[in-house]
């Protein structure tokens, strides 16, 4: 999935590391300035979320980062830390979240289950689960979107009954049309290694995880999507947003003009088109 921008992150990651190793004493590890706080929500060794803090001042809202990755364990959060330091530079507490993935334990349902609950620990720790806006890039926007609409699932649904609700999400690139992603193949099959199935095999899976499916939701969703994205199509965020509309929720696609991965480079446009629509969001308001 990553294809020829995977280095964007991953070259920011070694550049770091190297600094924070720079001058070290040769009497054990010293923690960096500000490096996030590391904190478990639960048993899983992969149950955690990372939490950069904006450095002084109140904080403008909480945002959750869902790193994508098309589902699959060889990609993790470290995609999210660039843009949570770079909003916890705009002054926003950030929770980037890690959860279970196809290939480590994830899929169906502990995927679903593991984002609803690290979503839900921001109720035990010291920020603002008041104001929340998820940011999930290609299949973390179905994570975002997905975790938006949970106050609608059945009792007995992965995810149901929500301690903290979402004012607003950022869809980046995302995968918002399960059915459809899993019939053209979207991601080599991803779709299917993610539930399980297919949609004829499993429709009560894929209605209750599909965030097509689950218009209207309360929260607004705002969609960046650019025409030359090659790994999610754009037609993904315009059914989505076609549907929510119809539905009577509130959802817009705004046209991006780089590529897949431009939407989570700091250093680009797109980035801070997403940066851009927090504080509407976080309102419960489109920008």
């Amino acid at each position: 999935m990553l294809g020829r921008r995977s280095f964007l992150v991953g070259a920011g990651l070694v550049g770091a590391a190297v600094a924070g190793c720079a001058g070290r004493p040769d009497n054990g590890p010293v923690r960096r300035r500000n490096q996030p706080e590391k904190i478990s929500y639960g048993r899983e060794r992969v149950r955690f979320g990372e939490l950069p803090r904006p450095p002084e001042g109140r904080p403008a809202g909480t945002i959750v980062i869902i790193h994508g990755g098309f589902w699959r364990a060889q990609y993790d959060l470290s995609l999210g830390r660039p843009l949570a330091a770079d909003l916890a530079e705009h002054g926003f507490t950030c929770w980037n979240l890690e959860y279970r993935r196809v290939g480590a334990g994830g899929g169906w349902p502990t995927t679903l289950a593991d984002v609803a609950a690290g979503i839900d620990h921001l109720a035990e720790l010291d920020v603002d689960s008041s104001r929340v806006v998820a940011v999930g890039h290609s299949a973390g926007g179905q994570l975002a979107v997905w975790a938006a609409g949970r106050a609608k699932l059945p009792p007995a649904a992965p995810g149901a009954g929500p301690l903290v609700g979402l004012t607003g999400v950022v869809s980046q690139a995302g995968v918002l049309d399960l059915v459809t992603a899993a019939r053209t193949q979207a991601g080599a099959g991803a779709v299917h290694a993610f539930l399980g199935g297919g949609p004829d095999e499993f429709p009560d899976r894929y209605r209750l995880a599909d965030p097509i499916q689950q218009v209207p939701i309360d929260a607004p969703v705002l969609c960046l999507h650019s025409r030359a994205d090659d790994n999610v199509r754009f037609a993904q965020s315009e059914a989505y947003v076609r549907a929510a509309t119809a539905a009577g929720g509130h959802a817009r696609l705004d046209e991006t003009t780089g590529d897949h991965f431009t939407l989570i480079d700091p250093a680009s446009p797109d980035w801070a088109a997403a940066r851009a629509a927090l504080p509407a969001l976080l309102a419960g308001e489109l920008p």
